[in-house]
């Protein structure tokens, strides 16, 4: 059995059903089919956020049904702060920003672990503030 806890080896051969089941530990979700809808919906509004090489080199970490959500959005021209993305992201799924901010961390959390430390720098370089945290990583800023 994998490890919920650490990352895999197996990370390039991981299914969409072992990813759900990660973030349902994560998150703890009762259900499988609960995991399933926060981890479809969180993917998708990230799509909707990252361009680029990033894009592309976080697609070919996740499973592929994982990756097909994804990129089956077109990014928008203006990325969202890390704040505003799970504004949205309530509105669009009529959640709370609470329960969102928690689904999103629950889900992001597992995609950098998914990523590399370099893949997850690069894309953290490339949103605006505010999605350190959600990825489970400390957000520094430098002193003015």
């Amino acid at each position: 059995m994998l490890s919920l806890r650490e990352p895999t080896t197996l990370q390039a051969s991981m299914t969409f059903h072992q990813m759900t089941e990660w973030i349902r530990y994560e998150g703890a979700y009762p259900t499988r089919e609960r995991a399933e809808e926060v981890t479809r919906a969180v993917l998708a509004a990230l799509g909707r956020q990252l361009t680029g090489d990033e894009r592309v080199d976080l697609a070919a970490r996740l499973p592929a049904e994982a990756a097909l959500d994804f990129t089956s959005q077109i990014p928008d021209p203006q990325p969202l702060t890390g704040w505003g993305f799970v504004k949205d992201l309530a509105t669009r799924t009529g959640g709370t920003p609470a329960t969102t901010r928690w689904d999103t961390g629950a889900v992001l959390t597992v995609v950098a672990h998914l990523a590399d430390s370099d893949l997850l720098d690069r894309i953290l370089g490339q949103l605006p503030p505010g999605y350190a945290l959600l990825f489970g990583r400390a957000e520094l800023t430098r002193a003015a």
